[in-house]
């Protein structure tokens, strides 16, 4: 079987939840060699070249493919979810239709309660 195409994981290196996260993917994961988790405060100026500002790039995590392709939030989650064998069963309840824009939701105001108490929004 071939290796999976490396993904780029743009994420917020600032937060120490999404610090542990990452960590959390790399053990679940054996350290999945296919994935380059990039702080988008260092890579600012290659997402604004994408089109997506600094303070966007912050309130959801961004996933590019090794075709250039950028999905994020849910999609971004979704899809990292997919690499772990045991997590795709959970991938899979996220993309649900009812599901997906209710816990997107839930997401994005998190977000964006993390940021503004850390002084970020």
């Amino acid at each position: 079987m071939s290796e999976p195409a490396t993904l780029k994981v743009y994420y917020d290196a600032g937060c120490p939840i999404c610090r542990r996260d990452r960590r959390r993917y790399e053990r679940w994961s054996g350290g999945a060699a296919s994935v380059e988790w990039l702080d988008v405060t260092d890579h600012a100026d290659h997402l604004r070249a994408r089109g997506i500002e600094l303070q966007e790039a912050l309130r959801s995590l961004h996933v590019e493919d090794d075709a250039g392709r950028l999905c994020h939030g849910l999609d971004a989650y979704i899809l990292l979810m997919r690499r772990v064998t045991w997590l795709r069963p959970l991938a899979w309840l996220i993309g649900l239709p009812l599901v997906k824009p209710l816990l997107g939701a839930w997401y994005h105001r998190w977000v964006r309660r993390r940021l503004r108490r850390e002084g970020r929004l």
